[in-house]
């Protein structure tokens, strides 16, 4: 992050508002490092605002896409998640990245889309057979399936 961006992040932070007016001289990856300094300093809301912000100017940047939909997942808001990752999803293309199908199967998983998650790993896995992580992912989801009550595995 660059000297300018982490005192322009502590103003921001110190100050407590999102007033983010002059952002589009930074770049992703200094947004990118702002939200998780943010995060570390337990400022989520913070964070989430410079997310947006981040999007809104770079709305095709891995970094944002990528730290964006990281953070929704900490939030629990399983269809921003999954909105950001499928965005980062066909931003990559070919180049989609085990992690990337890890967190978008679970998101999707936790969204109750069961099916979907389901699909996303195999994906993945075709993608990457040696993966033990995305491997394990779909071995957990399979159990938890054996567990749920029956309405809920109906999607």
């Amino acid at each position: 992050m660059t000297p300018g961006f982490q005192s322009f992040i502590r103003d921001i932070a110190q100050s407590n508002t999102a007033s983010f007016g002059n952002i589009s001289e930074f770049s992703p990856s200094d947004i990118r490092e702002g939200i998780q300094l943010l995060v570390t300093e337990d400022n989520i809301a913070m964070a989430q605002a410079l997310a947006d912000a981040g999007i809104a100017i770079h709305p095709n940047s891995e970094d944002i896409l990528a730290i964006a939909g990281l953070l929704a997942i900490t939030q629990k808001d399983w269809p921003l998640a999954i909105e950001l990752l499928q965005d980062l999803c066909a931003l990559q293309g070919d180049m989609v990245q085990p992690m990337t199908y890890q967190m978008l199967g679970r998101s999707l998983w936790c969204n109750l889309d069961l099916s979907e998650a389901r699909q996303v790993l195999i994906q993945g896995m075709a993608a990457w057979p040696e993966d033990a992580t995305l491997k394990a992912e779909y071995q957990e989801m399979s159990l938890s399936e054996n567990v749920m009550p029956a309405s809920q595995t109906s999607n």
